[in-house]
């Protein structure tokens, strides 16, 4: 069996490399070493993922506070792109003759989305949202009681 060169027979040294072979050897074999070391870059890396992805748009949302249902919007113009700031508004009646009301109002971001939640199951009438975009605007009628988690598709269009 050949034997690997002892380090004074080298012409060169290197550091941290032990050329003996000694029959009880305490290392560990460097193919048991790699599945360590691509577990911890992953571990590491995992945070950062965020960072690498592409990033959308956080869809702006308003809270009408009055229950658990939701409405979701994409606004487009008439080409399909999406509008950006383009402002969604409700005002809610409600309580004893509709004398209480809740008015909200939120922009769409650079995808034209947006999203109104805490809307109330059960509201007297069906709520219409006003969509509204420099002088176009267009309304949008929701019943939360059949549909409580809306998602509308809007065009506006100018005429």
């Amino acid at each position: 069996m050949p034997t690997r060169p002892h380090q004074e027979d080298c012409k060169r040294t290197l550091s941290g490399v032990d050329f003996e072979l000694e029959e009880n050897d305490s290392r560990m074999p460097i193919w048991k070493f790699q599945p360590v070391r691509l577990l911890c870059a992953i571990f590491l890396l995992i945070p950062f993922g965020g960072l690498f992805a592409a990033d959308s748009p956080e869809v702006p949302v308003v809270d009408a506070g009055l229950g658990s249902c939701r409405a979701d919007f994409t606004v487009k113009d008439g080409a399909g792109k999406p509008i950006f700031n383009a402002k969604v508004s409700l005002t809610i009646k409600y309580g004893f003759l509709s004398k209480r009301k809740t008015q909200v109002e939120v922009g769409t971001n650079s995808d034209g989305k947006a999203r109104v939640t805490g809307l109330p199951s059960l509201p007297k009438k069906p709520l219409e949202f006003f969509i509204k975009s420099g002088t176009v605007s267009t309304t949008v009628t929701d019943d939360p009681e059949t549909n409580c988690n809306a998602v509308f598709e809007v065009t506006l269009k100018v005429d």
